[in-house]
């Protein structure tokens, strides 16, 4: 019996965290939204041209890397594995063209489930983040456009907030509280550097639709979708 929160009757869906990702039903594609900073600077690092082996990634982001990782490791429909794609606000609209090439290929609807990471908190427990709940907004909004727009409540909760914030992203994301902590410096930024990855700017980060590019991840490395 399916359970009241995995959103399997509809076509796009969102959770938190790798424990909502296990609560979703599974899904032809997984969208990691993890906007200050994996999201931001893993589309900019492949829009340069570069291969990030996911291994690489982990030792710089706790949180958008662990739940590729659970979405590599989970089965989708028919016990096919999912396609994992990383996307925000940076590239929310490429995201989303990404969806609708995948579904045309596949000739039959695509179920999307989109994972906004969250931040975890010193003693482990998910910490809601805004600009996760903005990035997952943005890709909804934007596969709305496109005519995938059978979206779950939560999905579609994202999307409104997403528009109605529209105007204030920048402001939105300076401001909050993973904008602030970038701010007073994170290990995470010499990690970047030191993999020869250079870390998108809070600013950049709500940049809507700045980057034409979105990371698929391919046997454990990521590179441009195409």
């Amino acid at each position: 019996m399916p359970s009241p929160f995995d959103q399997s009757s509809y076509q796009v869906r969102l959770e938190w965290g790798t424990q909502g990702l296990a609560r979703l039903a599974p899904a032809d594609v997984v969208i990691v939204v993890d906007v200050l900073r994996f999201s931001s600077t893993l589309a900019d690092a492949v829009a340069a041209g570069q291969r990030v082996p996911l291994d690489s990634a982990a030792g710089w982001s706790t949180n958008g890397a662990a739940v590729v990782s659970a979405a590599s490791a989970a089965s989708g429909p028919d016990a096919r594995p999912a396609t994992v794609l990383v996307g925000g606000v940076r590239n929310a609209a490429a995201t989303a063209r990404a969806v609708m090439t995948l579904q045309e290929r596949q000739g039959a609807r695509t179920s999307v489930s989109i994972i906004a990471a969250g931040e975890l908190a010193p003693a482990g427990a998910l910490r809601f983040a805004v600009e996760d709940q903005l990035g997952a907004g943005a890709i909804v909004d934007a596969l709305c456009d496109l005519g995938i727009d059978h979206s779950s409540p939560e999905a579609a909760a994202a999307a409104e907030a997403f528009r109605a914030l529209r105007p204030g992203l920048r402001h939105m994301l300076i401001g909050s509280g993973s904008g602030r902590e970038l701010v007073d410096g994170v290990a995470s930024t010499a990690r970047m550097e030191a993999a020869g990855v250079r870390p998108a700017t809070t600013a950049e980060a709500a940049e809507l639709n700045a980057v034409d590019v979105v990371p698929v991840l391919d046997d454990r490395v990521f590179e441009r979708f195409s």
